[in-house]
């Protein structure tokens, strides 16, 4: 397990601060007490960020008509439902809510074109919320196989993320179980997949990005 490059340089600087702090009061404040509580403190603080910006090392599975789960979390909607943005028409949604306390790196579940990206800034509502889906920050990435099926998916903003990083660009290839991207404490992902497609998760079940099979065509 390493730290992933979004968290790196905020860790650095983040160290070096609360160091720096600990140090002050160390030789500035007489208070052993207040010196001790402000230390356990912020190693605490530190080693939850140093955690949350964790990058485990896994298997890189690829199988083809397989959908694996782009992050980990748990399954909190199943459900036939309008997609609106690009589909226009009635798909199936599986979405995936990540705590704080989970990895937050994203991965593509499928390889195919990405055909369509587009970035929405939007509010900070809390992720289970069903209208953080299409009112929350968000990125939207169509990827299509090479059998021209389409599923879309969808990264969302929660309470506490302030900022969605994602590698996708219209028109480049994504490789199955290679990185998506990166959100910044507490989201969600959303998939959209064509009416009829075979769903192996459940409400309510654990996933493991790019190890739990989320679908299959």
């Amino acid at each position: 397990m390493t730290i992933h490059k979004e968290g790196r340089l905020g860790i650095a600087i983040f160290f070096v601060v609360l160091t720096s702090i600990n140090l002050s009061l160390y030789y500035f404040i007489s208070n052993l007490i207040l010196t001790w509580i402000f230390g356990l403190t912020s190693l605490l603080i530190f080693l939850f960020t140093v955690r949350f910006f964790r990058k485990p090392s896994r298997s890189l599975i690829t199988k083809e008509n397989t959908v694996y789960a782009p992050a980990d979390g748990t399954v909190m909607v199943i459900e036939e439902t309008i997609e609106s943005e690009f589909f226009k028409d009635k798909r199936i949604q599986v979405s995936i809510f990540m705590s704080v306390w989970n990895v937050h790196i994203n991965w593509f579940p499928v390889s195919g074109i990405i055909k369509y990206f587009k970035y929405h800034p939007g509010k900070f509502l809390i992720a289970r919320l069903p209208k953080s889906s299409t009112e929350n920050e968000r990125t939207s990435v169509v990827i299509e196989d090479k059998n021209k099926r389409q599923i879309l998916v969808r990264q969302i903003a929660g309470i506490l993320a302030r900022r969605i990083i994602c590698y996708a660009k219209e028109g480049s290839e994504a490789n199955q179980n290679t990185e998506l991207g990166f959100i910044r404490f507490g989201s969600r992902v959303d998939l959209f997949f064509p009416v009829g497609t075979k769903i192996h998760v459940e409400l309510g079940q654990k996933t493991k990005g790019t190890q739990t099979v989320v679908a299959t065509y």
